[in-house]
């Protein structure tokens, strides 16, 4: 982090002038181990932070000003608005994150008199889901919380600030899995969350022998332009329909015999095959960290597969690409469990290989997937991390 520190002040020295009284911040990036399409379904999430993410040199200014830079986006060059001039706009690309955390924390009433100079570099692949923009959100919220002193602001208000802004200034229709995450990471922890009462406790990631990787299937994911919305709006119709018959406030309320009992009142085969996937995946979740805690690993990677079938079969929300990653994972000894993560429709998935094997899991997987689409996947062994801080 400190290289990072050193590389931001460097650049924003070049883009501003100097770097008197800079500050430099870091938020994490997310993988999720399991519950994918839960969160917004009032289901529980299992993700952790990673000690990958975004970073931000940032400076008061005297005025009303917001200046806004990317070491990603180099030719996008210092994108200048103010703090009285929020809307979105239609070329606001990546500034539209930092931008709508700030339109929210206005909303909330918090008190940022002035503007910012803001030098960010992320070292999340775009596109690869594993929540840049969430980690944007929570990097730009705990900036401007420590810059105004904004102290009545928890780490868990950072998370609900970050979805409220992604929501309802980018369109995203997020859940708040990818924020929580990010804002409230521990070191070595996954995070076991009922995103229906964001109730939680950290679980602590112990595989000894083995070691999680991501594989990036390059091929990039824009949910704000996907099926995301769609899916969820699949989502809510079940539930209005399954509301007649049941007394329920969400997917997550049912167990999968409830759900087999009741299944036929969903009119549309699309609609009942995203529900399934959301009772039955929240369901999992919660015996996949049951599992983790006595020690059992091989069933914790036994339902991350189950999971991924899911993902691709019931919820149509993989893609051919990231199949054939997580297809060619299962054949490989060693391999305890493959899915994608994230919100799919591109991106990487997430596996828990036996450390013995991973030079032969990285060196398959690279040859069938090359083979078989003309794409090069990349591999992160990764490592769960802390959550936002600043350097």
């Amino acid at each position: 982090m400190a290289d990072y520190k050193q590389m931001l002040l460097k650049e924003f020295g070049k883009a501003f002038g100097d770097t008197d009284g800079v500050n430099v911040y870091f938020a994490p990036g997310r993988v999720n181990l399991i519950g994918e399409h839960t969160d917004y379904n009032g289901g529980h999430v299992f993700p952790c932070a990673l000690t990958i993410g975004t970073y931000a040199a940032v400076r008061k200014r005297s005025d009303r000003v917001l200046r806004f830079y990317s070491v990603n986006f180099p030719d996008s060059g210092i994108v200048e608005t103010s703090l009285d001039d929020m809307r979105p706009k239609a070329d606001d690309s990546w500034t539209a994150y930092p931008k709508g955390v700030i339109w929210a924390m206005q909303g909330r009433g918090l008190n940022i008199p002035t503007g910012l100079d803001m030098v960010v570099y992320g070292t999340i692949p775009a596109g690869s889901g594993l929540s840049s923009s969430a980690s944007l959100e929570v990097l730009t919220g705990e900036a401007i919380r420590d810059v105004f002193g904004l102290n009545e602001v928890s780490n868990i208000d950072l998370a609900r600030i970050g979805q409220y802004s992604e929501n309802n200034y980018n369109g995203m229709n997020c859940g708040i899995m990818d924020q929580f995450a990010s804002a409230m990471g521990k070191k070595d922890n996954a995070i076991f969350l009922d995103t229906a009462t964001l109730q939680y406790e950290y679980a602590p990631i112990a595989l000894d022998d083995a070691c999680i990787i991501i594989t990036n299937s390059n091929v990039k994911h824009s949910l704000v332009g996907s099926d995301y919305n769609t899916r969820r709006s699949e989502c809510e119709e079940a539930l209005a329909e399954l509301k007649k018959v049941i007394d329920i406030n969400a997917l997550g309320d049912l167990d999968e015999e409830t759900f087999e009992a009741n299944k036929d009142v969903i009119s549309k085969d699309n609609c009942r095959a995203r529900a399934r996937h959301a009772v039955y995946e929240n369901r999992r979740t919660i015996k996949a960290v049951e599992a983790l805690k006595k020690g059992d690993v091989a069933e914790f990677g036994r339902l991350m597969n189950e999971a991924h079938t899911s993902m691709s079969v019931d919820y149509a929300a993989s893609c051919p690409e990231v199949d054939i990653l997580v297809e060619t994972a299962w054949k490989i000894d060693g391999v305890l469990g493959s899915r994608i993560t994230g919100g799919g429709f591109g991106g990487c998935s997430v596996s828990i290989v036996l450390n013995d094997a991973v030079e032969n899991f990285k060196k398959t997987v690279a040859e069938e997937y090359t083979a078989k689409t003309g794409l090069t996947a990349d591999f992160y062994v990764v490592s769960i991390g802390d959550g936002p801080c600043r350097l």
